[in-house]
């Protein structure tokens, strides 16, 4: 079931909708004035839509989170300095 929410609502509500699309590999269907504007997605589902159509995403995805575990990471004044 295809799930939706308006676009005002969406900015009322936003952490009960990103509670909600977290559960699992669902999506809502934003709309503004009656039409379909984007989408909030989970992020499992994004990474999977993706590597449908991108084999070399996955690869960087897998690559990516073995950096992490290995603890290959940058702090936020690493990457953008003082702001």
């Amino acid at each position: 079931m295809v799930k939706t929410v308006k676009a005002t609502m969406l900015r009322d509500h936003l952490a009960d909708v990103l509670k909600e699309v977290s559960k699992g590999k669902g999506y809502f269907i934003v709309t503004k004035k009656g039409h379909p504007v984007s989408a909030l997605v989970n992020l499992d589902f994004f990474e999977d839509l993706l590597a449908a159509t991108s084999p070399e995403y996955l690869e960087g995805i897998k690559e990516a989170r073995a950096d992490y575990e290995a603890g290959r990471v940058f702090s936020h004044k690493e990457v953008f300095g003082e702001l």
